[in-house]
């Protein structure tokens, strides 16, 4: 790892250090994007994106990516492309200025959640896991506030998770995403 190595912002499962083992990994905000779900035409289940969006601000994680090799990430985050980050303030310190890159889906690859597009609950507990730990529950709620796409119903895969990176949700965990769920007003589906 060499100090000019690049680095991803994380606004979804990249938050939890759970799900990869990027060194470096610091909380960060990021200007001028914002966060949405959206279904795409490369897979049935809703995906979370970034989406550009001057004047709004998203915490997620940075994390460096050894000698620039992006091969695995990038297969790990197949139907996004990579965009250099502008605007970001991070916890390596203002003096240190980085080399960081936002995922994003295609734009002709997606468009809004349907009830054939569920967002997966396995999934998202793991993204809110990841906000209760850096930043806790007032972050994890702005992680609610900020995120657009809720129209879509939310999968209830708990009892057999699909996310191939599900983590193990506290009892505790499992109730602020509950809560959160039914104030906001998501439905819920047991089956597509």
């Amino acid at each position: 790892m060499s100090g000019t190595d690049p680095f991803f912002f994380g606004y979804g499962s990249l938050v939890n250090r759970g799900t990869h083992a990027f060194p470096q990994a610091a909380r960060a905000r990021v200007r001028g994007w914002a966060r949405t779900w959206k279904r795409t035409r490369l897979r049935k289940l809703a995906f979370l994106t970034a989406v550009e969006s001057p004047g709004t601000q998203i915490e997620g994680l940075i994390a460096a990516v050894p000698g620039a090799d992006w091969a695995a990430l990038d297969k790990r985050e197949y139907a996004y492309d990579r965009h250099a980050v502008i605007e970001i303030d991070h916890d390596h310190g203002p003096e240190r200025c980085l080399d960081v890159h936002i995922y994003r889906t295609r734009p002709e690859h997606d468009s809004d959640g349907t009830d054939e597009h569920p967002i997966l609950l396995s999934y998202l507990d793991t993204v809110i896991q990841g906000y209760l730990s850096e930043f806790g529950e007032e972050g994890a709620r702005r992680f609610f506030e900020t995120t657009a796409g809720w129209e879509a119903p939310v999968l209830d895969d708990r009892a057999e998770p699909v996310y191939s990176r599900v983590t193990r949700l506290t009892g505790d965990e499992r109730s602020f995403v509950d809560d959160e769920l039914r104030v906001r007003g998501v439905r819920r589906i047991t089956s597509l």
